[in-house]
């Protein structure tokens, strides 16, 4: 299988270097072939912005989506962005690895999202009605791959729990796992998070990158996350909230979880779907 590593951390010496050798290591030798986009070493460029649109007419006002939406249709995009878009479709899974920094991710790899995610490419796809809302959450270019996050983090475990200073580490994360890679369609993996990274020895980082290595073994076997699929009867459309007899107990985040019978079954409708 071909697996892509979009990997953002700027000192290739670092506890992240060693790991994402490690994968590429790991899943190399398990047969699959592998590629990084490591965005520090390639001077990725952050910011979206008009730059990234040569062609367009300099004295218009400039809309984001629309002149994204342009360049991908007219094949006048930049060429670091469709590099990373002939990536994607390449691979069969995505692994997002980064630090926490300052909850979220490092601008760099939010950068590759808003630049490689154009309109008509990762969003804006698919019927826009009364009874489908777009090709998203569930549905989209990436239907069909898997992606995971491995991320690094210098609290503990116990400060990203759900009664933790600094919040439950999967609320943190949903944003990404949930807005980022379920949204396009990819079927979203738990994540692999390494807490207290900061000062670690060299016995924590054996035990550290054992855990990653069964997590890379179980790649394309491990359950997905079971995010509610958008446009299967859940959530009111166009409104897109969830019904009022779907988990009526819950709220926030949690909301959009399916308990793991609904997901099974849901999973196995899905695969007769296809067959038939």
């Amino acid at each position: 299988m071909n697996v892509l590593i979009v990997y953002a951390h700027p000192e290739p010496r670092s506890l992240n270097g060693s790991l994402r050798n490690f994968a590429v290591q790991r899943l190399e030798q398990a047969g699959h072939t592998v590629q990084v986009s490591d965005l520090y070493a390639m001077n990725w460029k952050t910011t979206l912005d008009a730059h990234d649109f040569p062609s367009r007419d300099a004295d218009a006002r400039f809309n984001p989506a629309a002149e994204s939406g342009h360049a991908y249709a007219n094949g006048l995009q930049r060429e670091d962005v469709a590099r990373e878009q002939d990536k994607l479709r390449w691979a069969d899974a995505v692994l997002l690895q980064f630090p926490l920094w300052w909850f979220s991710m490092p601008a760099i790899l939010k950068g590759w999202f808003e630049r490689v995610y154009a309109y008509g490419f990762a969003y804006g796809v698919g019927e826009h009605s009364n009874q489908h809302w777009g090709d998203r959450y569930g549905e989209g270019m990436f239907a069909g791959k898997r992606a995971m996050l491995i991320v690094t983090a210098g609290g503990w475990e116990s400060h990203y729990a759900q009664r933790g200073i600094n919040g439950p580490i999967d609320d943190i994360l949903f944003p990404i796992q949930h807005g980022m890679l379920y949204y396009p369609g990819f079927d979203v993996l738990p994540p692999f998070v390494a807490y207290r990274m900061n000062g670690i020895d060299d016995a924590r980082y054996a035990t550290v990158r054992d855990a990653l290595g069964e997590r890379l073994d179980a790649l394309f076997t491990h359950a997905p996350i079971p995010y509610r699929p958008q446009n299967r009867g859940a959530y009111d459309i166009p409104a897109l909230t969830l019904k009022a007899d779907i988990a009526p107990e819950k709220t926030g985040f949690a909301a959009h979880l399916q308990d793991q019978i609904t997901a099974d079954r849901a999973a196995t409708d899905r695969v007769t779907e296809e067959v038939e």
